[in-house]
């Protein structure tokens, strides 16, 4: 009687575990939901993954729920990461995951969209669920849904169960970029990217989406100064490479070289990024913007080459996270390296001019030098017109020393733009 019993419990058992196995393989290999989490094993939360160089990333994208291992307590770090894995892992890493283990998408995640990306999460996948298909292929709802938001060309794979190139990934990161960030200048991007001993064994188009992976910090070559153009992407490396895409505090710093003109400059949500200077004079306008921020105490910012001043820290803070409505900055002060062009963009609200006053003139006598006071009587007597609901032209031109001043007015918003370059 016992050895029967004992014979129904092993079978049962034996069932169990061939259930399991069955599912896990249906749903992706390793990073699907029916396999082991974090909350089932002890710290390390994989057998595998303990003293691994990427330890830190793999356990905090369990914690998150972006990812899980197979039943046999592994992560398999060091395997091929598959497309359909990259992919899944790739729109998780872009929700948060709620108490009650529902998922929604970031908020910063929505901001960076184009209104067209957003109009399609909102009717096209107001249900989407987070969670792999339960019947027919497992990751078509994460492929689906990267497609529409094209972070990804579905034609371009015939297999998405194959194993990841670094250039597949550059081109995936690239796609996603530019939905959610921008693209740096190709040319200086290639130009940094040219030190990479392998980067010419890439066609031309890798090429274009490898330079921008390692301009942006996301993805770097390996000691022996190769990219590793044809190599495999690893399930641990993939982790650091979407880490790195969301969290832009964890990029790799950006070394800029002062004698070439490049400055290393922050952007919006703590990333950085190489700005090249056309000459002296605009590295040294950057500066300016440094110190002219300064004299409004903490009510301003300097994201990229534009220096935004605010009415207060209310404002600030409203700009900064985004809020709807009127809310903007009341002036901007802005350098555009590639056109070589200077800038100032004023709101006149009331005690706009008072408040900005003194970094507007430490930037104008910067640039204009000894032509100064003749740009600033010029600047206030146009501003005091137009916020005093006086209509105005609604663009003027003048030449102030060296440089020719273009002034785009909208009345009825009392908005100003000053829009300089040197003379032709």
């Amino acid at each position: 009687m016992i050895g029967q019993m004992k014979s129904r419990i092993l079978a049962g058992n034996v069932a169990i575990w061939l259930t399991i196995g069955l599912l896990t393989s249906l749903i992706g290999g390793g990073i699907a939901p029916l396999s082991v989490s974090a909350a089932q094993t002890q710290s390390p939360v994989f057998k595998d993954i303990g003293g691994h160089w990427a330890q830190d990333e793999i356990e905090e994208m369990v914690k998150q729920g972006i990812l899980d291992g197979y039943p046999d307590g592994s992560f398999r770090p060091n395997e091929p990461v598959k497309v359909d894995q990259f992919i899944k892992m790739l729109i998780l890493s872009y929700s948060e995951q709620h108490p009650n283990q529902e998922r929604s998408w970031r908020g910063a995640f929505l901001e960076s969209l184009t209104d067209e990306n957003r109009t399609i999460l909102k009717q096209d996948y107001r249900y989407f669920s987070f969670k792999p298909a339960m019947s027919g292929y497992w990751a078509k709802p994460f492929i689906d849904v990267a497609s529409d938001l094209n972070f990804l060309n579905k034609s371009r794979y015939s297999d998405f169960q194959m194993d990841m190139t670094r250039e597949n990934v550059a081109e995936v990161l690239f796609y996603t970029l530019q939905e959610t960030e921008f693209l740096e200048d190709e040319q200086f991007s290639r130009s940094v990217a040219q030190s990479y001993g392998d980067l010419t064994s890439a066609n031309d188009r890798e090429q274009k989406f490898i330079s921008e992976s390692l301009i942006k910090g996301i993805m770097q070559g390996y000691p022996d100064g190769k990219f590793g153009v044809g190599q495999y992407v690893t399930r641990a490396e993939s982790l650091v490479i979407l880490n790195r895409l969301i969290d832009k505090t964890k990029r790799i710093p950006i070394q800029a070289e002062a004698e070439k003109l490049q400055r290393v400059v922050p952007t919006v949500g703590g990333g950085q990024r190489i700005v090249v200077f056309p000459d002296k004079q605009m590295w040294n306008a950057y500066d300016t913007l440094l110190q002219a921020g300064k004299l409004r105490g903490t009510n301003y910012d300097l994201l990229d080459t534009t220096l935004r001043l605010f009415k207060d820290e209310k404002e600030k803070k409203a700009v900064q996270q985004g809020a709807t409505g009127d809310n903007a900055e009341e002036a901007s002060i802005w350098l555009d390296p590639t056109y070589n062009t200077y800038g100032i963009t004023v709101r006149l609200r009331e005690g706009t001019l008072a408040r900005n006053q003194e970094p507007i003139e430490l930037f104008a006598n910067q640039l204009f030098t000894y032509d100064a006071t003749v740009f600033l009587r010029w600047f206030n007597s146009i501003c005091t017109e137009v916020e005093a609901g006086r209509p105005l032209a609604s663009s003027k031109q003048a030449t102030v020393g060296e440089y020719t001043v273009n002034v785009l007015i909208d009345n009825t918003a009392k908005t100003v733009i000053f829009s300089t370059a040197t003379k032709k």
